[in-house]
């Protein structure tokens, strides 16, 4: 699958849900994150999908929202690589 532009229409009941769905599964990742019995190798793949899932976040969720999840992206970040 190439880098295709899709569009997607959504009401706002819709986007209310696809955040709580995107929160939900960011709030997982972070949860996990100290977990120290899991893996460098897991971990590096728990950081892909948090910042896809961050990607998407940020369409839907305010800035300030953003910012927060953000912070944990970057401490990530410095971690693992």
């Amino acid at each position: 699958m190439g880098d295709e532009m899709l569009a997607l229409l959504i009401n706002e009941e819709e986007k209310r849900e696809i955040y709580y769905l995107i929160k939900r599964e960011m709030d997982e990742i972070l949860f996990d994150w100290g977990d120290t019995r899991i893996d460098i190798a897991v971990k590096q793949s728990m950081k892909k999908k948090y910042d896809r899932l961050f990607e998407l976040f940020k369409r839907v969720a305010s800035e300030r929202e953003c910012l927060e999840y953000l912070g944990y992206q970057k401490s990530m970040t410095k971690k693992y690589k």
